[in-house]
């Protein structure tokens, strides 16, 4: 394999080792940062002609100790946290992986759906603590037949749409991007709103990035109703949390599932953890095995491609 265009490449935070292996056996030295500290990575930056990060982004600050910085990828999809100003000013490229966790964070939509819908977590509980008679007292309902409303329909969204349909869903879309014929074509019901998609559905499940205020206020959680339920495994600032919190505490909703919170890690006083009815996830959406293999060996990829065609467009100019 012919090396690309220069020699260092810093990995903010780790990756699957066989990504590592492609970005080495490309020609790289790749230094892999022991923690994601300023002092720690400023060494690592002044060398870099590529960086890949994960959930750290990388900082206006970050950007400009990397003199050298050709390419920047980001293992995931979402580059909110990069500094994109940063990079356009130097013409320093951006890749992503859109997709690649897809199959991972869609699986966990549906568990998170499912698990609200039969009380899983309380079950376990009373089980465990001998309540036998948690059976006799509580409800539960079927997802057959329920109704399915997904804001947002990209990647994740569509497996979740699939999944959701083999199950007997009904399945809904709200998309400010894909055009409802589009919709109609895969047999997807579009809604004109946000509104009236809560209104419909049974339950709502959030697939975006946000815009600046949550898309999920305490007037949708009322329109999705008492036997509805909200799934969130986008981004926490999607949902007003306090908001939720209230409706989940006084019955407005009847459970969620959030793998995402607005501050991450959750903080031991926030108000989430007192609601039952309730199911947290620490953000483990895209962090199975087969995903971070599979995310890791298409960002190294992508980063490889791009020194490439920039090694390549330099040596034409030379010429």
């Amino acid at each position: 394999m012919t090396a690309p265009y220069c020699g260092e490449c810093l990995v903010v935070q780790p990756i699957a080792v066989t990504a590592i292996r492609l970005l080495e056996e490309a020609g790289l030295q790749v230094h892999v940062a022991e923690n994601t500290d300023f002092e720690t990575l400023r060494p690592l930056l002044a060398g870099a002609c590529a960086i890949i990060t994960r959930n750290h982004g990388l900082s206006a600050r970050e950007i400009a100790a990397a003199p050298n910085l050709l390419v920047l990828g980001v293992h995931g999809t979402g580059t909110e946290k990069v500094h994109k100003p940063s990079l356009a000013a130097r013409n320093v490229s951006l890749v992503n992986t859109p997709g690649a966790n897809a199959q991972s964070v869609a699986e966990l939509t549906i568990a998170l759906m499912l698990a609200c819908s039969r009380l899983l977590i309380q079950a376990d509980t009373a089980s465990r603590q001998g309540d036998y008679h948690f059976r006799e007292t509580r409800r539960t309902f079927e997802m057959a037949a329920r109704r399915l409303g997904l804001i947002g329909y990209g990647h994740i969204a569509r497996l979740v749409a699939r999944f959701a349909s083999a199950i007997g869903m009904q399945v809904a879309i709200y998309s400010r991007s894909t055009p409802a014929h589009q919709l109609a074509a895969e047999n997807m019901l579009a809604m004109p709103d946000i509104d009236s998609l809560c209104e419909w559905a049974d339950v709502v499940s959030l697939h975006g990035v946000p815009d600046g205020t949550p898309v999920i206020d305490a007037s949708r959680l009322a329109l999705i109703g008492p036997q509805g339920m909200l799934i969130n495994t986008a981004r926490g600032a999607l949902v007003d949390e306090p908001a939720l919190v209230e409706a989940l505490r006084s019955g407005v909703i009847f459970g969620a599932g959030l793998d995402v919170a607005v501050v991450e890690p959750i903080r031991a006083d926030d108000p989430l953890l007192d609601c039952p009815n309730l199911i947290l996830t620490p953000h483990v959406g895209g962090l199975t095995i087969d995903a971070l293999e599979r995310t890791g060996r298409q960002v190294a990829t992508r980063v490889l491609e791009e020194l490439r065609l920039i090694r390549c467009q330099r040596a034409a100019i030379s010429t």
